[in-house]
Formats: C-alpha cells, structure tokens, sequence
C-alpha cells in the first residue's frame, strides 16, 4: 500500500454546542478517488477546507506530505484582480506547469479566456474555477460541488477528464451519477465522525443502511442490557459491598452510553400540498418560437401537457431551456405562435438562483410571509417551528437570518416554502443544486407522487430517471438551432432513442455511400488506363513509409522516457512536453497512414 499524501486523523471542530465534527478522519493515497457524502451542514465542506489549510481544526493532526500539490476548487471564486479569465486560470499554475493545459481545458469548458471575470455567469464561473484547479494536474484534486451549475455535456465530459488524471481525488456532490462515475472510495461523515468504504458511491447506499440497521440493533441490546441491570439493582443486591459497587458504576455508565448516543439525523418528512384539481389539458402551445436578434432560441415548437405530466427540460447552459419553460407557463410572450394555459391552476416555483430570498428575512419570517408564528399547510394550521422540524431545522433556527445558511440549507428551505403553498403545477427550475441525498431522494418521491403537473429543468441525469414522464431537448445538442425535440421518458430514455435515430441515419448514409461508390467504380473502370499518378502523389507513395518509420521511431523513443515511473514528479514540466510531443507525433503518424493508403488504393485502381 502506497503512503498516504494527505492525512487528517481525529479531527474536533466546534462553534459551541453540538460538534460540528468530532473525530473525524481522511486518508488520501495516489490513485484514491473518493467520494465525500454526509447531510447537510455535516462539515463536508469544512473538513475539505481543512484538508486544503484554508480552516484549522481545534485538535486532531494534519499530515500533508512535503512534495504533493494541492488545489481546492471555491464554491465561489474570487476574480479580484483579474482582467481576464485567462490570467485568472493561469495564476493557479506552478513554475514548471504546462501553460497549454489552461487553452485546452478553457476551450473544452466552452470559455475563450478573454472574459471578463466580473461578467461571467455562475456556470461560467464554475468552469473558470474548474480550469484553475485541474490545470497543474495536482497531486491532490479537492473538488466542492464541481456539477453545480454546469450542463450535461460539460458534465459528462468532466467525468471523462476526472476518470483520466493522475491526480488524487476528493469529491462532494449532490450528483449520484458522476459520483458512480469517477470514485472508488467513499468517506461518510455523519454526526462528526467519518467512515470509509474501500467502494464507490455506487455501493454507499445499501452499506449505510448496513451500518445504521446494525447501530439501532446495538442500541437496543445496550437497552436490554440496562433493564437486566436495573432489575438485578431492585432485586438482586445480596452479595460483597464492593462486587455491588462496581456493578453499580457499570450500570451507570450503560446509561451515560445510552443517554449519549446521537442517532443518525432524521429524514425530512413532507409532501407538497394539495390544491383544486387543474383541468385535463394543463398547457398547449402550438407553433411557439423566440429569437433574440439573429439567435433563434425556440423553432416552431407545439406541445400538449396533461393533468399528471411531469416534463423535464435539458441541453446545454444558453440552450434557451428556462426561455422555453417561461413560454410554457405564460411568463413570456412568444414571438408567434399559441401559448394556451389550463383552468384552475395553481403555480409554485422553486428558481435556480433562489431570488425569492431575502436574505436578512429569518427561517420563520420567511415561512410565514411575516404573518405570526403559523402557517396553513394542507388545510391544517400549523406551527413554524413544528413545520421547520420536518425539514430538519431545529426550533431555535426560527430567529436565524437565512443569510447564516449553507446552501443546502437555504435550497431546503426554499423547497420548505413551496411545498407549503396549494399547487398543482409545480415549477422546478434546477431543484437540486446543494441538496444532499437525503432530501434528493425526498424530492424524488415527491415528484414522483405528485398529483398535479410538473416541469423541471434539470442537469441530474439520475434524478431525471427516476422522475419524468418525458423529456424536452436540443434537435442538436452540440450546437442548438432552437429546434426542440420531446422524447417519452427520462434522460437514459432520450439518448437511447437519439442512438437509435442516429443508427438509423448513419445506414441511410452508407447506404447512399454504397450506391455512389458503385457509380463511381463503373466511371473509373471507363476511365481506367486514361489517367495515372501525378509526380507529387508518386513521391508521397515511394517517401510516406519512411516518414512513418521515422514518426514510430520517435514516439517509441517518448513512451521509453516516460515509462520511468519516477519522471512526474522529478521532472513534471519535461514529462508533460514529451506527452504533448508524443501527441502531436502521433497525429502526424495517423495523418500519413491514411494519406498513404489513399494512394495505395489510387494505384491500383489506375493499374487495373
């Protein structure tokens, strides 16, 4: 086993009261792809700060090793200072980093890098602060929530640079998928302390209820225990004082250690509320569009949603997904087109960028729109501090400003709001940003259960799955011509019908290829012994080999220098130049083989 390069080992930190963490523990080996879960307000964020030397515990050792480099992606990145993009990526290189890496990683993050930083939108903002850290290929990855605010091929393709590095990493989200995707271990910090499972997130799951089902069979041996104890205590005191005393003391500690467990945080409990049932036909727009100057955000577009739909939204960030959902619910004109909205609705919104927030309002304020201490939730008057406790606040919370929050927090508490409200068309417009499993899972049976209508903008392929009925996406999700397409099911679902269009279209090509190929093969049998190589094609065919030859030699050359297992970390800036080398090379070798089997193929068509 290869010596950890970041170690944190009984780590204590606590802003009175309750520990936020209390002999929590994190073991970062090479290789280590880890995936940290826990609830809300856990300190997953704050045990990653420590790790990074941005936060000091109040006791507990912090091992980092002398040569590992470390990056820390911000949830949110400071720009002061910085003119543009570019130089703000490039500042987080190191002396012998590779400057090329920034360019490609901005180019495939969808930035140029002559951005202004004070202009960029909270996804744009991610993906800087993603090409920031990844650039230096640390030794140490620490990623907080690095899904959140990107798209779905930006995701995907996140995952597929993640699964490629060298570099160790340490990852917090929200997304199950890209958890599965890129870890293989799993730390669970839960009532601050931290298990390990030598597994990925893909098998957290069903070993956290192991764990949990095993403590709650512990406590209830502890219990039976005590009662053997209390009745031996009423009716059994005949032998030694001493024998009796020590007995007594393990009584007592029997009942200190049952008094003291803490049990796992509850589930949040809740359902939305009911309204007056919509009319059958919710939505119906036919032949909608939008355009902004020459940009066309939505082709003509018809669609009919029915009582119990629930839509989801996808394509990539300025696809115009949250255009189209305005159009649909009438919070936006479209530029032609019919938009007609059903009888009886009642709408609740739950909006990405939480504007609904006022940031000074308290917990109970904001529950209550101010109006005392209750609120009415399916009929039924309640108490705020009662109704708070089903989404895991605690009553003392109530006077709390929400600026005091953490993000999950306040997307909890949002979603608290909301769910209060009578609605029968719900409105979710990327619902699970900062929510932790737990109330992802909520949310999940929520919507799946819902009487009423929903539609959802979403980039959760997994939440997606669980929860639509069909989705609405990009014609072209590469390059979005306002052409939309609605696919029956989920997000697996969709990329499934896509293949299969796909499959179809591509035999439909070779099919026309085939048939042309065969007109071109009786033009040449015509044409045979007319025509004849060109003194250039001629020298490429007798010198392409020796070039290959030559190419093959090199790259053989690179791999035997890189193969050393020591160069990384000697000598970081040669390695990455003879990978960039070897890379162009082989491009080079690709390019030649084929212009060489063209010619190849020329000439003996032309000798018969």
């Amino acid at each position: 086993m290869a010596p950890p390069i970041l170690k944190l080992d009984d780590i204590f930190l606590s802003f009175g009261g309750t520990p936020l963490l209390a002999g929590a523990s994190l073991q970062v080996e090479p290789g280590d792809r880890i995936s940290l879960v826990g609830r809300n307000g856990s300190g997953k964020s704050t045990l990653m700060k420590i790790a990074a030397g941005l936060a000091e515990a109040q006791s507990g050792e912090v091992f980092r090793h002398p040569s590992a480099t470390i990056r820390y992606l911000h949830q949110a990145p400071d720009f002061d200072g910085y003119d543009t993009v570019a130089s703000y990526a490039e500042a987080g290189l190191g002396p012998s980093d590779d400057p090329y890496r920034v360019t490609y990683l901005l180019e495939h993050l969808g930035l140029t890098g002559s951005e202004d930083p004070k202009s960029l939108s909270g996804g744009e903002a991610r993906r800087a602060a993603l090409a920031r850290v990844m650039a230096p290929e640390p030794d140490i990855l620490l990623l907080d929530e690095p899904t959140n605010h990107l798209d779905l091929p930006t995701i995907e393709w996140l995952e597929g640079e993640l699964q490629s590095t060298r570099s160790a990493l340490v990852v917090i989200s929200h997304d199950r998928r890209f958890l599965e995707k890129v870890s293989n271990a799993t730390v669970w910090l839960d009532r601050g302390q931290s298990r390990r499972l030598n597994r990925g997130f893909g098998h957290f799951e069903a070993w956290r209820d192991e764990v949990l089902e095993a403590e709650e069979l512990e406590q209830h041996k502890l219990g039976k225990a005590i009662e053997r104890e209390e009745h031996w205590l009423r009716y059994g005191v005949t032998a030694r004082r001493k024998r009796n005393m020590r007995r007594l003391g393990a009584l007592h500690d029997l009942r200190a250690r049952y008094r003291g467990h803490k049990g796992p945080q509850g589930s949040v409990q809740a359902s939305a509320s009911d309204a007056q049932e919509s009319g059958k036909l919710v939505i119906e727009a036919e032949k909608i569009t939008k355009a902004y100057g020459e940009r066309t955000i939505v082709a003509p577009f018809s669609i009919r949603v029915h009582r119990g739909d629930c839509i989801g939204l996808v394509g990539p960030n300025g696809a115009g997904k949250t255009t189209l959902l305005k159009m649909l619910t009438g919070q936006l004109a479209p530029d032609s087109g019919i938009v007609k909205l059903g009888t009886n609705l009642e709408i609740a919104t739950l909006d990405q960028r939480r504007e609904d927030l006022n940031l000074d309002d308290t917990l109970a304020h904001y529950l209550t729109d101010g109006r005392g201490e209750t609120l009415l939730v399916n009929g039924e008057q309640r108490h705020v501090t009662g109704y708070m406790k089903e989404f895991l606040f605690q009553p003392e919370q109530a006077r709390t400003p929400i600026r005091n929050l953490s993000g999950g927090e306040r997307a909890r508490l949002m979603l608290a709001r909301i769910l209060s409200r009578p609605t029968n068309l719900l409105i979710l417009d990327e619902p699970t940003n900062d929510l932790d499993i737990e109330t992802l899972d909520l949310l999940q049976e929520i919507v799946a259960g819902f009487a009423g209508t929903v539609l959802l903008v979403s980039h959760d392929r997994d939440f997606l799955d669980r929860t639509v009925t069909s989705t609405i996406a990009p014609a072209d999700p590469e390059s979005p011509d306002g052409r939309w397409i609605e696919y029956a099911g989920g997000y697996s679902d969709m990329m499934a019908q896509r293949r299969g269009a796909i499959e179809e279209k591509r035999k439909a090509e070779k099919a026309e290829k085939a048939k042309a190929a065969e007109t071109s093969a009786v033009a040449s049998a015509e044409n045979r012994g007319k025509a004849k190589l060109s003194y250039k094609q001629k020298f490429a065919l007798e010198n392409l080999p020796k070039e290959m030859e030559k190419a093959e030699k090199e790259i053989a050359a690179r791999e035997a220098k890189m193969a050393d297992p020591a160069l990384f970390t000697k000598d970081p800036a040669t390695f990455n130049r003879l990978a960039a080398e070897m890379e162009k090379l082989r491009q080079s070798l690709t390019a030649m083989e084929e212009e060489w089997l063209e010619l190849e193929m020329l000439r003996e068509e032309l000798e018969g």
